[in-house]
């Protein structure tokens, strides 16, 4: 029988699917269903910063003169911000009471002086490792590309004075140099990195002339970008990664792990189709397995990497050829 277990962040998981946070996670039974569903680990729902702030808006455009404006503030700072954490605090302690599997915390922050404090009272609560989830909208123009990026490297140096437990990194493909990126992430102390966050993207109701959500869920086509760039970088970073976007079914995972990631995120497909498709993927996954010879993970881990790669040039194409196998020209 094919062993699935692997280590990702330190942790030792049963299996390489990690459930990605997601409001699959926001609930202790909704975690009980994902483990029973065959969850290898949980990254929870995350905490968000910016939700917090919306609170605190509404809450500031019903004050009616400066004074208390300001009483609203302090209302915000210390009873919000506090009754947000609280409740995400007893998220992890009964998840963790309730399932044997790692619970891993999420922190989704939009000013990094909030992180240490989120980080050390999550790892309090009781949570096995901790996922930054790290996107900065480079919409102030008046910052550099370096000034960006700098705050990534600052708020890990920060949270990693502050905890004990593993970090994780989840960041976006949008770097200036992504390769060079990824790689000085890895040797700033963190377990891993995640590759890659999915955005909020906007849409336009052209009837009503409204903004509003599209593509909430991913599509299997949106594997491809994590695919080339965990082959790319899994032989050159000093931390494990895990791929996220796109993994809709066992070949998925079977091809994310060829590419050498240690885990492999999944929320879309389980919205799709419930936490008992987990159980589906690892069958699809075992089967591979079988079929080719391989008892372990480690076995096959990384095999088709760039590192291990027999063209390691066709990781880096970006164009397609004029022609194709014979077939048309491709416009």
């Amino acid at each position: 029988m094919a062993d699935l277990t692997t280590k990702y962040l330190g942790l030792s998981l049963k299996n390489p699917i990690v459930v990605g946070s997601s409001g699959l996670s926001g609930s202790v039974s909704r975690v009980k269903e994902l483990e029973a569903g065959g969850a290898g680990a949980i990254v929870l729902k995350s905490i968000f910063e910016e939700e917090i702030i919306h609170e605190m808006d509404d809450l500031m455009k019903k004050a009616p003169n400066t004074k208390r404006y300001m009483e609203q503030f302090d209302y915000h700072d210390y009873v919000i911000k506090g009754e947000n954490l609280d409740k995400y605090e007893a998220l992890i302690k009964e998840s963790k009471q309730a399932v044997s599997i790692p619970i891993i915390a999420s922190i989704n922050c939009t000013h990094s002086h909030e992180w240490t404090d989120y980080a050390r009272r999550l790892q309090e609560a009781g949570a096995d490792a901790l996922e930054l989830n790290m996107f900065f909208l480079p919409t102030d123009l008046s910052r550099s590309a370096e000034e960006m990026e700098a705050v990534y490297f600052n708020v890990i140096e920060k949270v990693k004075e502050k905890v004990s437990i593993p970090i994780a990194l989840k960041i976006s493909q949008y770097f200036t140099c992504l390769g060079s990126t990824i790689q000085r992430l890895s040797a700033k102390g963190v377990s891993g990195l995640v590759l890659f966050n999915r955005f909020y993207s906007p849409d336009f109701d052209i009837d009503k002339l409204e903004v509003v959500p599209t593509n909430v869920f991913s599509s299997s086509g949106d594997l491809a970008t994590s695919l080339r760039w965990v082959a790319l970088m899994s032989q050159k970073v000093d931390c494990d990664l895990a791929a996220s976007t796109g993994v809709h079914d066992g070949s998925a995972v079977v091809k994310q792990l060829l590419a050498g990631a240690q885990a492999v995120q999944v929320v879309s497909a389980l919205y799709k189709n419930g936490p008992e498709f987990i159980g589906t993927m690892l069958k699809e996954i075992e089967d591979w397995m079988t079929k080719h010879g391989y008892k372990t993970v480690d076995d096959f881990r990384g095999k088709m990497s760039q590192e291990k790669s027999s063209n390691p040039a066709i990781y880096e194409r970006v164009q397609f050829m004029k022609y194709f196998g014979g077939h048309k020209e491709i416009t």
